[in-house]
């Protein structure tokens, strides 16, 4: 049985990039028995929808990069459970959106591919995710090593996490790995403002690019530190980023993964105690630099 939605989608029908999200909203909505939120009557009527908001989970189905439906759930304090942006789609596959409103040739093909892709992850129900996807699987870190410099406080864990010296770690457990990125990184970055996680579903290789960070600063590409297949993504840090910030080892994870090359993958990762000696080098090095 699906689980039902609550589906709001670009309300930018000038391009054809908003006219796929709809698309898209209209069969996801068909193969789910999810109900579409009008983004326009959404603003100017919030009570109209407030029930369904309340009953179903949130997809957000942006069309392009300037995100207008996520916008219009963070200006209302709307808790995602999903976001799709059909421009990021349509640049995995290569398709090329137009710049009216008309659909392209392969416009059809296109929506059913993406509905195909993420078919799996809102067909299920949450009564019948296993255990290990749930909250509580991955304990938080039982110690941390700290390094100060001046007044920074740089904490690696020490036990059940291994790191890449792209400052990224996972945390193993069975055949699932959790991952995220330092304290180290997180304070390199300042203040994050916007992340884009990898897909459920995509196919990840060890040392492979798997979404960005944004900060005033810098735009960040995560280099995955192992191998494995997207299964879930950390839904508050679309939200609230900044969790990255506050706890970059517990609230601010960014994804789930199933590992299916961790023995071979563990050759080129470092645990706690190494890559604590590699920050202090790096931390050293960025001093010597100034």
């Amino acid at each position: 049985m699906a689980a039902k939605y609550a589906i709001l989608p670009c309300n930018g029908l000038d391009k054809e990039a908003g006219c796929l999200a709809r698309e898209l909203a209209l069969k996801m909505a068909a193969a789910t028995g999810s109900e579409i939120i009008c983004p326009v009557l959404y603003q100017t009527a919030p009570s109209r929808y407030a029930s369904l908001l309340q009953e179903g989970s949130l997809i957000v189905i942006d069309g392009c990069a300037t995100r207008c439906a996520s916008r219009i759930a963070a200006n209302n304090d709307l808790k995602i459970y999903r976001k799709i942006t059909m421009a990021e789609e349509a640049k995995k596959r290569d398709y090329k959106p137009g710049p009216d409103w008309r659909l392209g040739a392969g416009a059809a093909a296109f929506v059913e591919d993406v509905w195909r892709s993420w078919q799996s992850v809102f067909m299920e129900k949450e009564a019948e995710r296993a255990p290990e996807e749930k909250d509580g699987f991955f304990a938080g870190p039982l110690e941390y090593a700290i390094h100060r410099h001046d007044k920074f406080i740089f904490r690696v864990p020490l036990a059940g996490f291994y790191f890449n010296e792209n400052d990224c770690w996972v945390q193993v457990e069975g055949n699932r790995g959790r991952v995220g990125i330092s304290d180290y990184l997180q304070q390199n970055l300042s203040d994050i403002t916007f992340v884009t996680p990898p897909d459920p579903g995509t196919e990840v290789e060890q040392f492979g690019e798997m979404g960005t960070i944004e900060s005033a600063k810098a735009v960040y590409e995560l280099v995955a530190p192992v191998t494995g297949r997207v299964v879930a993504v950390n839904e508050a840090i679309l939200e609230a980023p900044e969790l990255i910030n506050e706890n970059p080892y517990e609230k601010g994870w960014i994804a789930e993964l199933e590992l299916t090359n961790f023995e071979a993958d563990r050759e080129f990762l470092l645990d706690g105690r190494r890559y604590l000696e590699v920050l202090k080098e790096k931390v050293a090095d960025f001093n010597a630099g100034k």
